[in-house]
């Protein structure tokens, strides 16, 4: 890391840089955000890390005052190293709470020895150092923004026992987590929720996100409006709620309604999954900007994000619902599926939204006669053969070792082609470089003056360019293709369309 750049950031409290370098004060032992208001430090008093848990591994603690879990916690790491990536997206999954280092690397195709130098390389630090920081960080962030007690916050943060988490912000504080409370007014709590701010990177195209959700929402399980997305969900047996909507300064805000309090953390990660919360938007904007064909559409949507999924097996039956029928009458199959399978859920504030049921479990749906709610039987068999198989290994929607193997993976599922591979990798594995070069839309979009549009071949050479980001430059191309809106609506025409744009 360049020394007089970093301490520039600082000296000006370039909010360009939050998130991406954290600066340390050797004769305070505290760091800091580069927009931290305190004083900046005499240049021989600092030193600077990548990362969060960088800082702390080596002996510093957070700031009280610019608060580092408040900052966007990007992934610009992302096409730097995979490995790191995918290995992030497990750990905030809690793939280390149930497992150690190595199991953490096979998941990963690599050695524990291997894992560990790059995450040096990339983090500055290691997996458990990274897991610890999370913990410590959203537990500070619960403390502060919660009036949650102490006990529970510990639970929710994902510490084993009230003892751990004492002992933990004892050392790295040098006061009991009680203090850390005293010295901020807590937001008033939601009800039986949780209130969660998730800060991200602006320009962030809330409009957008909200309309590519709006236009998949099932009835049942998800409520869109303008200003405000909920819906229902099962983790580890428990089903619960959370409502998501903006806020002013820079972040979401999510109210999560769980029975369980050790489901946040799983909770918080789909969250940021869905609204992509870890991007970079001004990184991948300016990688993109260098074709003159997609210039125009990231100038036009700066902070257009990839939308996740909140979970891969509904992700991959909705995917196959849609197969050759438009979004809409996709949609449509999917209420059928959720009323005739789904779980039904008793709280108050899904009664109240109108919710009634979680997606229906894999479990639910091995040995029924799908195709009975209306579709082929090719279908509904394909979607019976996949609940089995996800029934009987339910990590196979994990990340793998590279893409090329996710996408052998999931091509190996009942109903799964090359196109629903590279989705799911899109939106449930996150893949930055997934890319569904079949795609009638993504050929339409980058159709020429004379409307020829260029074969899936062509398009994919075309987007060897885009590397690392070619998931993204999909969802520049989608929202682009003037075509999608009119092909969406012809349901009542019964004009057929390809099934990738149904997914």
């Amino acid at each position: 890391m360049d020394f007089e750049a970093c301490r520039r950031a600082f000296v000006t409290r370039d909010p360009r840089f939050d998130g991406r370098i954290f600066g340390a004060v050797k004769t305070t032992g505290i760091y800091c955000r580069p927009i931290c208001p305190a004083r900046t430090p005499k240049p021989q008093n600092m030193t600077f890390y990548p990362t969060a848990a960088a800082a702390q591994e080596a002996g510093y603690r957070p700031c009280l005052r610019c608060r580092p879990e408040a900052s966007p916690d990007l992934g610009a790491w992302r096409g730097t190293s995979n490995t790191v990536s995918r290995a992030l997206a497990l750990i905030e999954g809690g793939a280390m709470d149930t497992g150690d280092v190595d199991a953490l690397a096979g998941r990963l195709g690599v050695g524990e020895r291997q894992l560990r130098r790059l995450f040096r390389q990339h983090l500055g630090a290691s997996p458990v150092a990274v897991t610890q920081t999370r913990r410590v960080l959203l537990a500070k962030q619960l403390i502060q923004e919660t009036r949650l007690p102490m006990g529970e916050v510990a639970l929710a943060s994902g510490f084993g026992s009230v003892r751990r988490f004492n002992e933990t912000f004892q050392q790295l504080f040098g006061r009991p987590p009680g203090e850390l409370r005293r010295s901020k007014q807590a937001e008033t709590p939601a009800a039986d929720g949780i209130l969660v701010r998730l800060p991200y990177k602006p320009p962030y195209d809330w409009d957008a996100i909200i309309r590519f959700l709006t236009d998949r929402a099932i009835p049942g399980i998800e409520r869109v409006e303008p200003g405000r997305y909920a819906r229902t969900l099962a983790i580890d047996g428990a089903c619960g709620v959370v409502i998501v909507t903006p806020r002013s300064d820079g972040a979401l805000q999510a109210e999560v309604r769980f029975p369980k309090l050790k489901s946040l953390p799983a909770v918080i990660a789909r969250v940021r999954r869905v609204f992509d919360l870890s991007a970079d938007p001004t990184l991948i904007g300016a990688h993109l900007s260098q074709d003159p064909a997609l210039a125009p559409l990231v100038a036009a949507r700066p902070g257009l994000r990839a939308p996740g999924a909140w979970d891969g097996f509904e992700l991959a039956v909705r995917a196959i619902l849609g197969q050759q029928i438009t979004v809409s009458a996709a949609r449509g199959l999917a209420a059928k599926l959720v009323a005739a399978y789904g779980e039904p859920i008793e709280d108050p504030a899904a009664a109240d939204l109108g919710l009634t049921c979680v997606f229906p479990s894999p479990g639910r749906l091995v040995g029924q006669d799908i195709a009975a709610l209306g579709m082929p039987k090719a279908r509904g068999a394909a979607l019976e053969a996949l609940a089995r198989t996800v029934a009987a290994d339910p990590a196979i929607f994990t990340p793998r070792a590279d893409l090329e193997s996710a996408i052998a993976a999931l091509k190996a599922l009942p109903g799964v082609g090359e196109w629903t591979a590279q989705y799911i990798a899109l939106r449930e594995l996150r893949e930055p470089d997934a890319f569904p070069q079949a795609d009638i839309g993504l050929m339409r979009a980058m159709a020429d003056e004379a409307g020829l549009r260029p074969t899936a071949d062509q398009l994919l050479a075309r987007s060897e360019a885009w590397r690392p980001w070619r998931a993204y430059a999909a969802q520049h191309l989608w929202a682009a293709d003037p075509g999608l809106a009119a092909a969406k609506g012809a349901a009542s025409k019964r004009t057929k369309i390809d099934d990738r744009q149904a997914a």
